[in-house]
């Protein structure tokens, strides 16, 4: 295998043939790159040949399902990773366009061991990336990325005879059918469905009508220019907009998801935007009377609810608080033998015998209804004030490049940490503690935090904030956490404010 170049020229004989692979592409759980100019062809290639080599050296079974989204340059993505993987010597079962967790599906309908997905996610067009898999229903940790990059970047790819291809037809029709099973609601509910044009228009409107829902589509079309807003459920401009169709609809609730699927957001009966974390509590209070005892897992950037909120203490629950990151929450929900872990982003992972342990939005889809069936007199909006009163922030990216990000947070989370030492305050109140699990979540003597962190998968910080006591602390709290953001000069924008 040739060794990947980190830059090549486009438009030269080089670029049609050479391997090109920028290094900052290998991110801590998944992989992505703004394609072409970061990665060609030819290096998408090389990086499946890398993932065959990194398959046979762990001893995994040489069968992988493989799968992309609907952008229109992915499918391309998509051939040449599988030419790097039957090089590698790889039987390699296509199962066309998919939803992350139709692929990480198909690893059970199949039974093959390993997984790779071509999505940007959330990710604007002109990215592109790859999630993947050895260990079902895990997907590629720090140490697994951290392998393949050594493998792909330093061209030790090694091609091996037997390497085949199939196309399997027919897994979105047994995904379909493994998440409706037997359940029909009994209670008529009108559902805003809101895929933002994504891949999960064409799934998401089919589920709720086989549940017995009616629909009321938004932006349901498959159109991977995105004419309306990026599908991202975490974002405000898509949860506004799942506002107003409410509004307009009256429907009983909104559920929104991302670009491939694993994702879900909700806005309720009132056009109120119901934050992941949020939902992540109400959807534990019910799973709570069902399973008593439970353990759940929260990523850093969710709601302190989780261990403080009565109902949960009633009912036994154990919250466990993890760093974010679709892997690293799968990993610590099987390592726990957690009954769900749930993220701010919107990644829930339903275990056994809910779901499979993997993040997906539709396993979630149908949690809900399940829910609102259990809870008949209960409007969504119901659920949202019964528990305890917060005030929170969305979950806010500022510009930090990714060569210089990780730099940037170790300095940010050392003056936090000595802010700590030395008796200094946040928003006016003591520091009970200051996490560094994951970046820095910075504790309040009264239960309000603010967390700065870096993102796992694009060039920025992400900062988060949470007071149980009122807007203006939130917004006081932000402002101590931005103070200190503020002395990096390389840390831009917010991607949005609130």
């Amino acid at each position: 295998m040739k060794k990947p170049a980190p830059i090549v020229t486009p438009n030269t004989w080089e670029f049609l043939r050479d391997p090109m692979i920028a290094p900052t592409g290998f991110r801590e759980y998944d992989a992505r790159w703004k394609y072409p100019d970061e990665i060609n062809l030819p290096g998408i290639t090389a990086l499946g040949l890398g993932l065959g080599t990194q398959m046979h050296r762990r001893g995994s079974k040489p069968e992988i399902a493989v799968a992309n989204d609907y952008r229109d340059y992915s499918l391309s993505i998509k051939n040449a990773l599988m030419l790097g993987l039957m090089q590698a010597g790889i039987q390699v079962k296509d199962i066309g366009p998919a939803l992350s967790p139709m692929a990480y599906f198909s690893q059970f309908h199949l039974n093959v061991p390993a997984v790779a997905m071509v999505t940007a996610s959330h990710n604007p067009n002109g990215w592109t990336g790859v999630k993947m898999g050895f260990e079902r229903p895990l997907t590629h940790g720090p140490n697994e990325m951290s392998e393949l990059r050594e493998i792909v970047l330093n061209g030790r790819g090694e091609p091996r005879p037997r390497g085949g291809y199939e196309f399997v037809d027919g897994v979105q029709e047994a995904y379909l059918q493994d998440l409706v099973g037997d359940f029909k609601m009994t209670r008529p509910l009108k559902v805003v469905c809101a895929t933002g044009n994504g891949t999960a228009a064409a799934f998401a409107p089919e589920l709720f009508r086989r549940l017995g829902g009616e629909v009321v589509e938004s932006h349901n079309t498959l159109d991977y220019t995105f004419p309306h807003y990026n599908p991202n459920p975490e974002a405000m401009e898509m949860l506004h907009d799942m506002a107003a169709s409410v509004k307009a609809s009256g429907a009983d609730f909104a559920l929104g998801f991302d670009g491939d699927g694993d994702r879900c957001g909700v806005v309720d009966d009132e056009g109120e935007e119901i934050f992941a974390d949020k939902v992540g509590v109400i959807m534990a209070r019910d799973l709570a009377k069902i399973y008593p005892g439970a353990t759940f897992v929260a990523d850093v950037k969710s709601t302190g609810l989780f261990a403080s909120d009565p109902e949960l203490i009633k009912h036994g629950v154990t919250a466990d608080y993890w760093k974010t990151g679709h892997s690293h929450m799968k990993r610590r929900v099987k390592e726990l033998g957690a009954l769900a872990g749930f993220e701010k982003s919107g990644h829930y992972f339903l275990a056994e015998p809910i779901g499979r342990g993997y993040d997906c939005g539709m396993r979630v889809a149908v949690e809900i209804c399940k829910l609102m069936d259990r809870n008949p007199d209960m409007k969504m909006s119901d659920l949202r004030r019964a528990l305890p009163k917060t005030y929170a922030t969305p979950t806010m990216s500022p510009y930090a490049a990714d060569t210089e990000k990780y730099d940037i947070l170790e300095r940010i989370v050392a003056k936090l940490v000595e802010r700590h030492k030395n008796g200094g305050t946040i928003a006016g109140r003591a520091i009970k503690e200051v996490v560094t699990v994951n970046g820095a979540r910075v504790i309040l003597d009264n239960g309000g935090w603010g967390l700065v962190r870096a993102s796992s998968n694009t060039p920025n910080l992400v900062v988060v904030c949470e007071s149980p006591e009122s807007e203006a602390e939130l917004r006081a709290i932000f402002k101590d956490i931005d103070d200190v953001i503020r002395y990096e000069p390389g840390v831009g924008d917010y991607d949005q404010t609130f």
